[in-house]
């Protein structure tokens, strides 16, 4: 039952962190933040985002830029889902760089 609700908890706060993200890069052209895969902690307090980032150059620079603000991020999630929600997670932001590996690993392949 439990990990029942934590996949629950674990979409909504994907959503609505795609949603976070969209809005606040809307004004930045050219750059495209979506949220791959949400994990959250058994007690609900711990959130890990993992986050894809275009172009893939300006990922280490806008993770450290999301990192920097997770608090106002955690402020406005907690906006969203005050009816859903009684505590709101703490944040943890990493990028999934799963797309680059496969992209290496196709050239690798066709160079071969």
């Amino acid at each position: 039952m439990q990990e029942t609700k934590q996949n629950k908890v674990a979409r909504l706060l994907q959503k609505e962190l795609a949603e976070i993200f969209q809005s606040q890069t809307r004004q930045m052209r050219g750059v495209l933040v979506s949220v791959t895969r949400v994990r959250i902690s058994p007690d609900l307090s711990i959130c890990t985002a993992y986050l894809s980032i275009f172009p893939s150059e300006k990922s280490k620079e806008l993770l450290e830029n999301i990192t920097a603000n997770s608090k106002t991020v955690r402020y406005e999630l907690g906006q969203r889902v005050r009816n859903q929600l009684r505590i709101i997670p703490e944040l943890r932001f990493f990028i999934d760089d799963s797309l680059d590996y496969s992209e290496h690993i196709d050239d690798l392949l066709k160079n071969s």
